[in-house]
């Protein structure tokens, strides 16, 4: 779309830190190149922090643009942010959700550790009060995540990692288009 439409793209990859920048240019081979990075680029963090992504993206543009943040959202305290960049930009949020999450197997005794801060805690799964209660937490999670893009009127597309995510993006700007 970008190529077609001589409209310049650019990169910002993010963890716990600022992993890679890509400034925004027009043209085919700039746009492999954002391709070749997203595929290539191996992060050095441990965690994720949506709200100093998208700080640095409102400090690196000086014009409104399209701001897309692709993430699963495991963070706290990005709202702030969010506001701010769907406020400066137009900012469509793809959130990826992946189901295998949000179930924990009845398989006994295991080790968990959380990939962001490399604390382990041992949980019993085969505990229905301990899968509930995770269930329950999973959902509240994605509910307030959902009540909060709605409420800042942010464009949201939900995709899986268990599915095509050509679909969802589609519908997406079939509606978009249908609004304008």
């Amino acid at each position: 779309s970008a190529i077609n439409n001589g409209d310049k793209v650019g990169l910002v990859l993010f963890s716990d830190k600022i992993e890679k920048v890509v400034p925004p240019k027009k043209g085919r081979t700039h746009v492999l190149r954002l391709i070749r990075e997203l595929y290539t680029t191996k992060p050095t963090g441990t965690g994720t922090t949506i709200a100093d992504a998208l700080s640095y993206v409102n400090r690196l543009l000086d014009r409104r643009a399209i701001v897309v943040l692709a993430s699963d959202f495991q963070d706290d305290n990005f709202e702030k942010q969010l506001k701010i960049t769907n406020q400066k930009h137009d900012l469509v949020s793809i959130v990826i959700h992946d189901p295998f999450e949000d179930e924990l197997p009845e398989i006994g005794l295991v080790p968990f550790r959380d990939a962001e801060t490399n604390r382990e805690i041992l949980i019993d799964t085969s505990s229905q009060k301990v899968r509930d209660a995770y269930r329950k937490r999973r959902f509240i999670h994605k509910k307030n995540l959902e009540d909060s893009l709605l409420k800042m009127k942010v464009d949201a597309v939900n995709v899986t990692t268990n599915q095509s995510y050509v679909r969802p993006l589609m519908n997406f700007f079939k509606r978009r288009l249908n609004r304008y």
